[in-house]
Formats: structure tokens, sequence, C-alpha cells
């Protein structure tokens, strides 16, 4: 018997990278922040860098995050408003196997 527990997850590292790459897309130009509760980009921003560090802190799935890359979420209204919907939804695949 082997003892499967199941699903194993990748750790911070998987984590840390989707929101290095969301980061990215929501620094975009021309990003439309209006369909989303962000202010702006600075706000997003910020949102996320205190994310990844309280992940670089320890804390596996801060409260909260999750929201950010859920359907209708923050992250997707940026998306879909300023023309990256697919990429989106790519991100958001690998945040929910991070």
């Amino acid at each position: 018997m082997t003892g499967d527990t199941g699903p194993v997850s990748p750790g911070p590292g998987a984590l840390l990278a989707v929101l290095a790459d969301a980061r990215a897309m929501l620094a975009r130009p021309g990003n439309d922040f209006s369909w989303s509760s962000f202010a702006d980009a600075q706000t997003a921003l910020a949102e996320l860098d205190a994310f990844a560090a309280a992940v670089r802190s320890g804390v596996a799935t801060p409260a909260g995050l999750p929201v950010l890359f859920a359907p209708t979420g923050p992250i997707q209204e940026v998306a879909l408003s300023s023309g990256w919907g697919d990429e989106f939804l790519e991100l958001a695949g690998r945040f929910d196997a991070a």
C-alpha cells in the first residue's frame, strides 16, 4: 500500500509565480479598472504585493486571495475590459492548481 494522500500542492513557488504574472498583467498600460473593485493599477499592484509578501512569510493562501481570481472577481473584470480575458482564464487555472 502506498499511503496515497491525494494531490500534492506544488508549494509557494507556483503561487508566487502566478501572483507575479498577475501583477505584470495588471501593470500593463491602458488597462481599464472601471468595472473592478480596484481603484486603479497602483491599488491593484499594492494588493498583489501584499498577498505575495504574505505567501513569502509562510501564509499558504492568504484570506481574500481566492476572490481576486474568482469568476467576476476584480482581476477578471480588468482582464475582460482590457482585452486579455483568455490570458486570465489560463492564469486562473494556474492559480487553482497552485
